[in-house]
Formats: structure tokens, sequence, C-alpha cells
């Protein structure tokens, strides 16, 4: 079967490809390199350095006609989106609209969509489902709620299968602190550089935070079910940013200092996302949990 994975130099896009040729699928990555990195790539994947708004991703995808497409390609960077909406907005819905009219004159098999639990904004709920509003409060969640709709818009007209993953907070080896880099891979980079640890706000803030191998996995699942659905990948366990600290001193072995600052514009205050319904129809489960993905990532870093 024949794949393609845009943004498949990335963080979250090099795990799924290093597992996809595992299982001995033909991979093909489309990859700018903006936050990508060539070493994160397989050798045994095809790469091709294209922008997702180009015309060389489109005519690639009508002229190849992958049997999947796992689109991951996008600029995640919340801060860059509050100040750079206008950039923001052209990646990640107009690099999606390219995609999904790439993908209308064949029959594709599906169209995997990586979200995010941006899209849901500053919902009060002990864990958030498919079912609540989505309102985002960042422009980051604005830009990845209306490639949703276009991709959901789209398939109606065009009939292109399609599964939309919401993720969690996503940490793990290769996750850097330019572009999609979350909280742990900044606190890490902190740590390794012997700097205080910076927490926007008090600490208090939690998160939904979800191994990347367990995402990976979602993605996998998503193939062969799910179709024309919504579906959160989480833990469905919040864990605040002190917490996430406390678990670094443990690994540290050494002091850490922290130092906090004021909370930013854009960021949510709490979010946890329900994963009953991915567990029900896509077939899926995490396995990872916080304690051991610190401890992976830790010495992925330090190693």
């Amino acid at each position: 079967m024949k794949v393609l994975v845009t943004g498949g130099a990335g963080f979250i896009g090099s795990h799924l490809v290093d597992q996809l040729v595992k299982l001995e699928y033909d991979v093909h990555v489309i990859d700018n390199f903006s936050t990508g990195k060539r070493d994160f790539l397989s050798p045994l994947a095809h790469l091709y350095k294209f922008d997702i708004r180009g015309n060389e991703t489109r005519q690639w995808i009508q002229e190849e006609k992958p049997d999947v497409i796992f689109h991951l390609a996008a600029q995640a960077d919340v801060s860059k989106s509050m100040n750079e909406p206008r950039v923001d907005a052209d990646t990640n819905i107009n690099g999606t609209i390219n995609i999904l009219e790439a993908c209308r004159n064949h029959d594709i098999k599906k169209l995997i969509f990586s979200s995010t639990s941006a899209v849901y904004g500053n919902i009060v709920r002990d864990r958030i489902s498919e079912k609540d509003l989505a309102e985002p409060v960042s422009f980051y969640g604005l830009s990845k709620r209306t490639a949703e709709t276009y991709i959901q818009l789209i398939s109606s007209l065009y009939d292109i299968p399609f599964t939309i993953l919401r993720y969690g907070n996503v940490y793990g080896p290769r996750q850097t602190v330019k572009g999609e880099g979350g909280v742990i891979a900044v606190f890490l980079d902190q740590l390794k550089k012997q700097k205080p640890l910076n927490i926007h706000g008090d600490g208090e803030q939690t998160r939904d935070f979800i191994f990347v191998k367990d995402i990976v996995q979602a993605n996998l699942a998503a193939i062969e079910r799910g179709n024309r659905d919504i579906f959160n990948i989480s833990t469905a366990q919040s864990t605040s940013v002190n917490q996430i600290v406390n678990i670094l001193r443990q690994l540290h072995k050494q002091p850490v200092s922290v130092r906090y600052s004021a909370a930013r514009k854009g960021d949510i205050q709490d979010s946890c996302l329900d994963n009953q319904k991915a567990k029900k129809w896509l077939k899926w489960k995490p396995k990872i949990d916080i304690h051991s993905g610190l401890a992976e990532t830790y010495q992925y870093v330090f190693s």
C-alpha cells in the first residue's frame, strides 16, 4: 500500500514513518523542513522537499495516487499563530485545501488528519468529548478547526473518506523547542542548558500529555477504522505543569530551579480529553504513562 506522510520529517511524522516502514508500507514523505529534520527521517522512505501549499504537492498526489494520506504538516506554534495569524492560516487552512483538491479526482482510501485539543478552547469540563462545542481561543486552534470543517465539507461533496484525530499534548523523543515544541521539550532543553525552568502562570494549569508512540498507533488504527468521524487521542488523565517539573526533578537527580512568569495570551488553563470514543471505534488505547514516557524522553535528550 502506498502512503503519503506530510510533515514526515517532523517530530510526530518521523515516528509514524518509522512504524510504516517497519510494517513494509511504500512510504512517501512531503516536508519543507521548516521544523522537520532530515536526520529524523528513515532512509527507506521516499522524500520530496515540497510545501503543502504548492503546486508540486498537488501534482504529486494527482500523479502518484497514494492510497492513504497522513496529513501532519502544519504551523503548530501557538505563540507564532498569535503574532502571525495570516501565516498560520495559510499553512494550516490553505495547505489542507490544496491536499483536498488533489484528492478529488482519484479514489483515495483515506485522509487521516492530525488535529488538536486546541480546537476546544477553554471549555470547563473534567473531560472534553468530541460532542463538546469547539470554540478555539488561539489562531492555531481556529486554523485547525477550520481545516477540519473543510475536510468534512469537501468529503461530503466529493466522497473523500477521512478520519480526524484531535491530539492531547504530544511529547517524546525528537520533539524540538522550535515550532511544534511543547512544554516538556522546552523544559528538557532548559535542563540540558542548565537554565531555570520557565513556567508561564502558576504551573497549576493542566494538560493531557500523550506519548508520541501512542499517537502513531492511533494513526495506524485509523487506516481501517473510524471513517468520516472525529476522535480524541489522549490519555484522559490530567497532569499539571508543576507535576511535570516534579517528575523531571526525580529523573534529573540534580537541583532544578524554576522561574514563574506571566501567563501567555492564547494559552488554555486546563485541557483533558475523553478517549472512550477512540477506544470503542478505533480499537485503540494509550499504553505509555507519563512517568515512563518522560523517562524515555529524558534518556533521549541526555544520551
